[in-house]
């Protein structure tokens, strides 16, 4: 029992991060038709970027003072996937809106080129960011079972998200534009909504949700140009399970997949967990080939 508890809890944590990673992919997708294969690389970009601000407040500020360089590298990691991804949105991911095959290929070229980018700044080998030392000790309940405060912020950044991604989707003017986009982009239009902006400020959010996931990353292991390859497939699998374009779709497709992956890998293999939950999502998408909590939508019906 002792042991299922550390792989649940683990397995949470990871469906964390796969969470983070895939809430913006979910709205994206489900609000332009865009297969973004480079959605990985913003994960890339925000783990970078806490990188950058590590060694910034190690060369110039106190070490005092080096515990807060997370609350900021957040901030910018943010910031940072947000705005390269309004950038992409505006100069190429405009053209693709509703053709999923070539933005699938154009979007992976540009994840092979925010990769080679990533290796011509920083280096192709990996690269380590040290975590804040009030996330370096774990509560332990027993012997075997310890909670650590890594995994733990992990989950509390995760829940903050989706209560903001929540509060802006219903509770803002900006959100209910883009649930109308979604619903019907000519009908939105025609009532002075700006769909070009709208569709530029999603994918903004979305990039930005993922460069929060990605600094979170770096509380875990080390970083380098690969780094959102590792992630682009289950992230994808979350969104397909939960269903294109629904928040709670997506949390219980984190959930699925996260806990799933961590709890099947250990009772088996690597590899052979990988196939076990491949096979379960093929058995549900057999069921359920909208997903699990699908929205109707003109938008996604089309």
């Amino acid at each position: 029992m002792e042991v299922f508890v550390m792989q649940l809890f683990n397995g949470i944590s990871v469906s964390s991060i796969y969470l983070l990673a895939a809430i913006g992919l979910t709205i994206t997708f489900g609000l332009m038709g865009v297969i973004n294969m480079a959605h990985g690389e913003f994960l890339m970009i925000g783990a970078y970027t806490t990188y950058v601000i590590q060694n910034l407040f190690i060369k110039y500020l106190p070490e005092r003072v080096f515990d807060g360089y997370i609350f900021i590298a957040l901030m910018m990691s943010f910031l940072a996937a947000a705005g390269i991804g309004m950038i992409l949105e505006r100069t190429v991911i405009s053209f693709l809106y509703n053709r999923p095959l070539d933005s699938l290929l154009v979007t992976y070229g540009i994840s092979l080129f925010l990769q080679q980018l990533a290796r011509t700044i920083f280096g192709a080998p990996n690269v380590s960011v040290k975590a804040p030392s009030f996330l370096d000790n774990s509560i332990k309940v027993t012997n075997m079972i310890s909670f650590s405060y890594k995994r733990i912020a992990i989950m509390i950044i995760a829940v903050i998200a989706i209560a903001f991604v929540c509060y802006y989707m219903y509770k803002t003017r900006q959100g209910r534009n883009i649930r109308a986009t979604v619903e019907n982009r000519q009908m939105a239009a025609c009532m002075g909504i700006n769909t070009k902006r709208v569709d530029a400020t999603t994918f903004a959010l979305g990039c930005g949700l993922a460069g929060i996931a990605g600094c979170a990353l770096t509380w875990l292991g080390a970083i380098g140009p690969a780094l959102g390859t590792g992630y682009i497939v289950d992230t994808f699998m979350t969104v397909v399970i939960g269903g294109a374009g629904s928040i709670a779709g997506t949390i219980i497709g984190a959930a699925f997949i996260g806990i799933g992956r961590v709890v099947s890998e250990y009772y088996t293999t690597a590899i052979l967990g990988q196939v076990i939950i491949f096979v379960c999502v093929i058995i549900v998408l057999q069921f359920r080939p909208k997903g699990l909590l699908s929205i109707t939508s003109r938008a996604l019906e089309d």
